[in-house]
């Protein structure tokens, strides 16, 4: 099955970032849009507690298996917000290297947030996408 999503990059703007700038998928594409993955455990419990990277790949491995139950795998994601609850650059760093890594060359368009809490017990990271499917 082809790809629907293309990223875009511009020379026109810093290549510090870790990511494509954009991405678009053609007009007959699927959207898929996943609720907030985040770092809990099948029977409810809260994943890697006090542990960000820990976090941020349990919610990696949920949101693939969110990904699939929609027929769509990461390579098929088109864009990312990664949220951290933290107040230190070091902390959402550490999570954001667990995304960047599982996401490896499809490095879509991506925002990285510190914020001030998220809804779950000890739960300090969550991650949002969108993906693009052509049935």
């Amino acid at each position: 099955m082809p790809k629907a999503v293309t990223l875009i990059r511009s020379s026109a703007l810093s290549d510090a970032a870790e990511y494509a700038y954009a991405a678009t998928a053609p007009a007959d594409a699927r959207l898929i849009f996943l609720a907030g993955s985040c770092p809990l455990n099948e029977d409810g419990s809260t994943a890697g507690i006090g542990d960000f990277a820990a976090q941020a790949a349990k919610c990696i491995e949920n949101m693939r298996i969110a990904l699939s139950a929609a027929g769509a795998d990461i390579d098929d994601v088109i864009s990312t917000r990664v949220l951290v609850a933290s107040t230190h650059q070091s902390d959402l760093v550490a999570a954001w290297n667990v995304v960047r890594d599982a996401f490896g060359s499809h490095d879509v368009p991506s925002t990285l947030l510190g914020v001030t809490v998220l809804g779950y017990n000890d739960q300090l990271v969550e991650i949002e996408v969108v993906a693009a499917v052509q049935d």
